[in-house]
């Protein structure tokens, strides 16, 4: 029977996992969510229209996300000059002192959120890390990852984004 339930599950979450797997439903995420920066900064979505945005979530206390932020760094790097935002968002229940010392001591290039209400992980569904949305200029979801992403993908996908906008 734990076998059984073992498959009903997996077969639910492997189309989820992969970027680009099986039919996706774009939908448009409102343009009055957004977050508050570690700074302070309230950035609604709104103001990133335009440009594909990734957004990462995560937690401090997740060793798959820590261990993918040198390689979303790199990718930031790489790809802001050409137009890409991307935040890294905290989830509720991740402690905001721990968040603001990791960022400030990582010193990670990209915006670090505090989402302390859940208001962006809930309006995604988030519920698990490490997880991440892109989204078109447009605002609409056009791949999530559950897990750590397949960095060649992503890439391939945004460089997609930026020559259709």
């Amino acid at each position: 029977m734990r076998f059984v339930r073992f498959l009903a599950v997996a077969g639910l979450l492997v189309p989820v996992i992969w970027f680009g797997c099986g039919p996706f439903e774009r939908r448009n995420l409102s343009p009055a969510l957004g977050f508050t920066t570690i700074e302070g900064q309230r950035v609604n979505l709104e103001e990133w229209r335009g440009r594909p945005v990734l957004l990462a979530f995560w937690a401090s206390n997740c060793r798959s996300c820590l261990e993918e932020m040198p390689e979303l760094a790199a990718m930031f790097r790489d790809y802001q000059g050409q137009g890409l935002r991307m935040a890294a968002v905290a989830m509720p229940y991740d402690v905001p002192s721990r968040v603001v010392s990791l960022a400030g001591k990582e010193g990670w290039p990209f915006p670090v959120a505090l989402d302390p209400l859940g208001e962006l992980a809930g309006a995604l569904g988030v519920e698990l890390v490490p997880n991440c949305y892109l989204l078109d200029g447009d605002g609409a979801i056009v791949a999530t990852h559950l897990g750590k992403p397949d960095f060649r993908e992503l890439r391939g996908t945004i460089d997609k984004l930026l020559r259709e906008g």
